[in-house]
This record gives structure tokens, C-alpha cells and sequence, in this order.
């Protein structure tokens, strides 16, 4: 429950304190961070649970907010930079990502992937052997099971959405109290 209500000019300062959290094991995610630094957004390298970006608001006493807020438990951004990668953690990588998404069962899981769309499931234009009607049923299965979204997104763009899914996000949840 949230204790304290903010006037929007309240709400946008505190949102403009948001740092993005990239896990760790994060990687070839250049044109991620670039956007971040071309655009001034603050972002933070840290192990996360599940997930490879979410967000935390630093503490700022003067606005009720004590200590850091983290929401690494609540909503996250898995990010795949292929149909490739996503492919080998349909299959090899099956059980590693179904038990993510198991960790991941009380927060809001969105699924990135870049570069393609799912007319290209469909089409077979990947470079792996996983049959496309098979890609499709594990793909859809596995968000059926586990209710994650799905967003497919060109590459260039994927900066953008990830600061601004965080930030509506981080917004929506100081709005609700």
C-alpha cells in the first residue's frame, strides 16, 4: 500500500531518479546502454534474480522514500537478441529457462525479442533446425503455462521500450495507494 500521494510534478521528479537494472550476465547489449547514455537515463549492472532489466528508485527522504526501492521481484524484461538465441533456449536450454520463468512466477515477466517477429517463426527465417511448427507450440505453450508477454522489436528500438515499459511500470505503481 502506498502511503504517500504524489502531485504529478512530485511523480515526475521522483520517476526522473529511476535507475535501469541490467543484470550481470547481460551481454551484447551495446545499443541498449548507448540509448541509456545518449539519453541520460541511469542505469546500474546487477545480478538479478530472473530477468535481464528492471528498475529501482534511489532512496530520497525529502519525498517519503527512505531507502532504495527495488522492483527486480516484480517486473522484469527477458531479452533475446535472436530467433537463434531464443531457438536454443526452446530446446538445449529448456529446462535453465523454464526454471526462470518458474523464479519469475509472482512477477510481471515480459519476454524481448529482438530482430525478428513471429511471422518469422512461422516462415522458418532463423538459422537453427528447430522446425517452426515446434518453435511455435514450445513458444506458445510455455507463455500459456507461465502467462509471461511477448514482444518482438526491432533491435534499434529496444532502449526505448525497455526504459519506457520500466518506467510506466514504476509510475503505475506510485499512482496505485
Amino acid at each position: 500500500m502506498n502511503l504517500y500521494r504524489y502531485t504529478d510534478t512530485e511523480l515526475k521528479k521522483l520517476l526522473k531518479t529511476m535507475v535501469i537494472l541490467s543484470d550481470t550476465r547481460e551481454q551484447s547489449n551495446d545499443h541498449i546502454t548507448g540509448y541509456f547514455e545518449k539519453k541520460g537515463v541511469p542505469y546500474l549492472s546487477k545480478a538479478l534474480s530472473f530477468g535481464d532489466y528492471s528498475a529501482m528508485i534511489p532512496a530520497k527522504a525529502e519525498m517519503g522514500i527512505m531507502r532504495d526501492l527495488f522492483f527486480d521481484q516484480c517486473c522484469v524484461i527477458e531479452r533475446k537478441g535472436s530467433l537463434e538465441e531464443l531457438s536454443g533456449n526452446l530446446t538445449n536450454g529448456r529446462e535453465r529457462f523454464k526454471d526462470e520463468l518458474t523464479r519469475a512466477s509472482k512477477a510481471e515477466f515480459h519476454l524481448l525479442v529482438e530482430g525478428r517477429n513471429f511471422s518469422d517463426i512461422i516462415n522458418h527465417r532463423y538459422t537453427t533446425q528447430f522446425n517452426e511448427k515446434a518453435y511455435l507450440a514450445s513458444l506458445l505453450s510455455l507463455q500459456s503455462e507461465y502467462g509471461f508477454n511477448l514482444t518482438f522489436i526491432d533491435r534499434n528500438d529496444a532502449g526505448l521500450y525497455i526504459y519506457s515499459f520500466l518506467y510506466y511500470h514504476v509510475r503505475n505503481k506510485f499512482l496505485k495507494g
